[in-house]
């Protein structure tokens, strides 16, 4: 009973910003414009941006964005940031309730609070994305067939939810869904001599069941987009990605970098662990079923061409337990309280950091009293982490110290989100958008110099036209709304010249001009 309130802690650090931030243009924005033109052309399978096909992504998420729509009449950051943080506190729920039998509830305790601030868990945990989502899915999987191998549980349920979980992942993001366990539970019966058992899992029902479902889901693919879109879904968007992307193409070590930063601040420690004790620690099947995972994931990842750090998200919670598996066995030492030093050292200096880069102009735009309450308790936490460490020798205090230190600062920096969001998204500058068009009488809205601006029409309920400054300065745009960058505008004269005499507004890094 003592364990079963931990999820409120994350909940709490998290709220802030799950109610005040405003939705990033680049990915967030773009599903709701998405969802938007779904549910305005009335279609469920196949979606568009902006007119274009966007077989990018399977249904269930974006059908998650057009449920909130319906339900709300509009789209409310809380509410499809629960899809988000629901999936993460399955996550370390399972992973909790998986390693219970094998470490104490001591170790239990430091793993929940590793996993939940571990950079891009705690990140993905907050955007809104349909990464988490997937991977709650093949956490359960992954956990469904450890569970049918050991014989835990309603055998016969989980022989039917097995299947149901690896399509709920497929159906989530994409092929990784499946891939993931796939690999992961052929590797682990290889190298554990169980080969011949594969068919046990990976048998008729669950093709069967993967199979069926997809038919349907590509069925009706093919009878509301045809079949040049269900070629795009199948194919282009599949093995065209993997094999030589066209979007995200990175080098096959890509992940050796980007989980440094992923990971942070437990990096260091758990690959140091991973590297240095593994061979001769990992002694139980546990053990072996987290080393393959991981492994296998990485491996997968690092062949496939397209490649960005949060497609490493399945691994995650894989790498922090493998690691904390092996951790509870082990005791003080120099090397490992060096792990755990570093990081703490980094945010013992991080208030003196925060404030010369707000004062240098790098951070300017969060000089807010909550950001420095909440950089403050960084500073104090590794403070106390490093007491922990060699005052008291005790790995768990420092590791738990360090991890609240994250959590207040990201509870008290969500509250500054209503000072930063004109630098984060296009809420506030389109609200003044609209009341200048009101005002004048028009509406019509222009953007220059802006970056995946066409996701404005979530606010503006209308498409907006981009333009290119030589048609601004000949008065080709004789009525409207003109939104522009200020560096853009810094950056020609004649820009400046032109709109002095018109009536403008700033919000944030944009100029509002009424032409």
């Amino acid at each position: 009973m003592k364990n079963s309130y931990w999820w409120i802690g994350f909940f709490i650090a998290a709220l802030p910003a799950m109610l005040f931030r405003d939705y990033t243009p680049d990915n967030e924005l773009r599903y709701l414009s998405i969802a938007n033109e779904a549910l305005s052309d009335g279609h469920l399978f196949t979606f568009y941006n902006q007119g274009m096909p966007y077989a990018d992504k399977p249904p269930l998420y974006l059908w998650i964005v057009m449920l909130g729509k319906v339900i709300f009449g509009q789209h409310y950051m809380w509410f499809l940031s629960l899809f988000s943080f629901i999936p993460a506190v399955t996550i370390v729920g399972v992973m909790d309730k998986w390693v219970g039998h094998q470490i104490s509830d001591e170790y239990r305790r430091t793993a929940r609070l590793m996993l939940m601030t571990s950079g891009l868990f705690f990140g993905l945990a907050l955007t809104l994305r349909m990464d988490m989502l997937m991977c709650m899915f093949i956490t359960l999987s992954l956990y469904t067939f450890y569970k049918l191998r050991k014989g835990w549980g309603n055998k016969k349920l989980n022989s039917w939810l097995f299947p149901i979980y690896l399509f709920l992942a497929l159906f989530s993001k994409g092929p990784v869904g499946i891939l993931v366990p796939l690999l992961s539970i052929f590797v682990f019966l290889a190298i554990s001599g169980e080969f011949r058992t594969f068919g046990r899992y990976w048998g008729w029902k669950t093709w069967g069941v993967l199979l069926g479902l997809c038919a349907l889901w590509f069925l009706a693919v093919y009878l509301e987009g045809g079949e040049p879109y269900l070629n795009n879904l199948l194919f282009h968007q599949t093995i065209d990605r993997a094999v030589d992307s066209f979007h995200h193409k990175e080098p096959f070590y890509y992940y050796g970098i980007a989980i440094w930063y992923s990971l942070a601040p437990w990096s260091l420690l758990i690959i140091g662990v991973i590297i240095f004790c593994t061979g001769k620690y990992v002694v139980t099947d546990l053990e072996r079923m987290f080393i393959t995972v991981s492994l296998t994931t990485l491996i997968m990842l690092s062949i496939i061409s397209s490649k960005i750090a949060v497609y490493l998200a399945p691994a995650y919670a894989f790498f922090v337990y493998w690691a904390i598996l092996i951790l509870s066995r082990m005791k003080w030492s120099r090397w490992l309280a060096f792990t755990i030093a570093v990081p703490a050292l980094i945010f013992s200096c991080s208030l003196i950091a925060f404030i010369i880069l707000v004062y240098t102009g790098e951070l300017a735009m969060y000089s807010h009293w909550t950001m420095y309450i909440g950089v403050g308790f960084l500073m104090l936490s590794g403070i106390l982490t490093l007491w922990f460490l060699y005052r008291f020798k005790h790995l768990n205090n420092a590791l738990n110290s360090l991890a609240m230190g994250v959590f207040f600062t990201v509870f008290f920096a969500g509250w500054s989100f209503p000072a930063i969001n004109s630098e984060i998204g296009f809420k506030d500058v389109c609200q003044k958008a609209l009341e200048l068009s009101q005002q004048a009488d028009t509406n019509t809205f222009y953007t220059y110099g802006i970056r995946r601006p066409e996701s404005m029409d979530v606010f503006l309920n209308q498409d907006v036209e981009k333009v290119e400054v030589d048609n601004i300065l000949n008065n080709q745009y004789s009525k409207g709304v003109l939104i522009i960058t200020n560096r853009r505008l810094r950056d020609s004269e004649a820009l400046q010249s032109y709109i002095s005499e018109k009536t403008t507004e700033r919000v944030g890094n944009y100029i509002l001009v009424v032409l």
